[in-house]
């Protein structure tokens, strides 16, 4: 696993509340908690590495998590952050188990030049993310999904991806990740809209 996406904690006894978190954060440490299938456990993260390194974190980038001589291998969830001051406020992770399926949401990464954009189409991104179920070591960062083959005015639906080995789609097959639409078709609507309003303010 890369270094990039290894953090060190130390875990957190006490002192908890949001006065112990504003102490926290003023020390240079983030509060976080890893919730595993039963348990959970309080850390605190150093600032300035998490905030380097969350750059190449995603939702579904395994981390691993060193707290005293325990490791940990975690997706990260959610965080809060200020805004207005730039900074990491709270870190919430899940704790995954090796060996262990796991249901997780993806992105959808499109690659390739559909052969109806050089028709004068033109393509669209209908779905973003779609739920998978894989063990932790097939998890892949991004589900690639190549467009190569769309034509014009044909769509690409879920059903026709070609998952990753080990990885399971969960989501409903029906659903559309991508369309490629004709220009014209939309142009000649808009057109076809403000000549028929045209005709009704002569009308009035």
């Amino acid at each position: 696993m890369s270094d990039k996406r290894s953090l060190t904690a130390v875990e957190r006894t006490g002192d908890f509340g949001s006065a112990g978190a504003r102490r926290l954060l003023r020390s240079g440490r983030i509060p976080a908690v890893i919730y595993g299938k039963n348990e959970h456990m309080h850390i605190s993260l150093d600032a300035h590495e998490f905030t380097y390194k969350m750059r190449h974190f995603s939702e579904t980038a395994l981390l691993k998590i060193t707290v005293g001589k325990k490791k940990h291998e975690c997706l990260m969830k959610t965080y809060q952050e200020d805004l207005i001051r730039g900074q990491i406020k709270h870190v919430d992770f899940y704790e995954v188990t090796r060996g262990q399926a796991l249901r997780t949401m993806i992105s959808i990464t499109l690659v390739g030049n559909p052969v109806g954009t050089r028709e004068g189409g033109v393509l669209e991104q209908v779905l973003y993310e779609t739920e998978i179920e894989c063990l932790p070591k097939d998890l892949p960062e991004t589900l690639h999904v190549d467009v190569s083959a769309l034509a014009l005015n044909h769509s690409l639906a879920l059903s026709d991806v070609a998952m990753p080995q080990g990885v399971k789609l969960i989501d409903d097959g029906h659903r559309t990740v991508a369309t490629v639409k004709a220009i014209r078709a939309e142009v000649v609507s808009d057109e076809s809209a403000e000549q028929e309003g045209s005709a009704a303010e002569t009308e009035e």
